[in-house]
């Protein structure tokens, strides 16, 4: 397939292009509205055209393309691929308002092309592991979960995501998402209620860079999950734990693979053993298996719409001051 790049991203250059060539497809273009900074991405990573407008895709023969412009516009993005006929692989979250991400899942339905959210954590070795003990019932009733992804921002990617809350900055749109998507991949549901505090500590401007919630769902689980910009020497885990057994994932919430994942029962404590598989690798060859009309473990557009929920929820109970239900469009 024909790939082009809707935005010249850090991840673009740091893990799809090479993700997408490892799969065996072509980037042919990548788009950004700075000509200089398009053609700068494009000679670094050896793309054939460089273009400062998505309408000159159409002359290309573009299969696919990889969104990651800032989130304000995803959607008119989103939207002249699905009418051109062209997947969608969209970075998360999908949007920054709900009404804007359920037009886009609409739009990609009704063209009959296929739509994906890049939640890559889903794809993490200790992620697809965790699911697979949960799902035989080896951890017994599942009761809890504990989720801390909470690290330090970039300085490189800083920016519009700690000053522009237009374009979807703040941590909960940007980390929150993620976390949803990473439960409802573990757990199998998304929870139906939250409650959160969130705070500023003085890196963003005007918005929240730490946020703090608890999660409810249909099953009777409790999730705690943290997510935060400013904390340099925290380490990220999962933990999950059921009346059998629990399951500790240390190092599983990043863009590379890694981590370390141990199983605790009533015959003590022992690691499960992870394989190494690039994240964003199994993202575009699952793309490529949904194309086929196969079975594959993407989040879908409706997965990236659900996440985005559970993110909205949490910035209302941090605003109200109380448990608010969780809207799923």
């Amino acid at each position: 397939m024909k790939w082009a790049l809707i935005g010249a991203s850090t991840i673009a250059g740091q893990w799809m292009v090479d993700a997408i060539r490892s799969a065996g497809d072509d980037v042919v273009a990548v788009v950004s509205g700075s000509t200089q900074r398009a053609q700068a991405f494009a000679h670094t990573h050896q793309i054939e055209h460089a273009v400062s407008h998505e309408h000159a895709l159409d002359a290309l023969g573009i299969d696919a393309v990889y969104v990651s412009n800032t989130n304000d516009k995803h959607e008119a993005s989103v939207l002249r691929a699905a009418t051109a006929g062209q997947h969608v692989l969209c970075e998360k979250p999908l949007a920054v308002d709900l009404a804007a991400a359920k037009r886009m899942v609409q739009a990609c339905e009704q063209a009959g092309v296929v739509m994906a959210t890049n939640h890559h954590l889903r794809h993490n070795a200790a992620h697809r592991a965790m699911r697979a003990h949960i799902a035989s019932q080896q951890l017994g009733v599942v009761s809890s979960v504990r989720l801390s992804h909470s690290v330090y921002l970039p300085k490189h990617i800083q920016g519009w995501r700690l000053s522009d809350k237009g374009a979807g900055g703040g941590v909960v749109l940007d980390i929150a998402v993620h976390n949803a998507d990473s439960l409802a991949f573990l757990l199998g549901e998304y929870p139906t209620h939250v409650c959160a505090m969130t705070s500023n500590t003085g890196m963003a401007q005007g918005m929240e860079d730490n946020a703090m919630s608890v999660w409810r769902y249909a099953s009777g689980i409790t999730a705690f999950t943290h997510q935060g910009f400013n904390t340099p020497f925290a380490e990220t885990h999962i933990q999950i734990h059921g009346d059998q057994a629990s399951l500790h994932g240390t190092g599983i919430l990043t863009q590379a693979p890694g981590g370390t994942l141990q199983l605790t029962d009533a015959s003590g404590t022992r690691d499960i053993a992870l394989d190494s598989d690039n994240l964003y690798e199994r993202v575009v060859r699952n793309m490529q298996a949904a194309i086929r009309g196969e079975l594959h473990a993407n989040a879908d557009g409706a997965a990236g719409l659900q996440s985005l929920a559970v993110a909205h929820a949490v910035l209302a109970s941090a605003t109200s001051g109380h448990t608010e239900a969780v809207i799923y469009p």
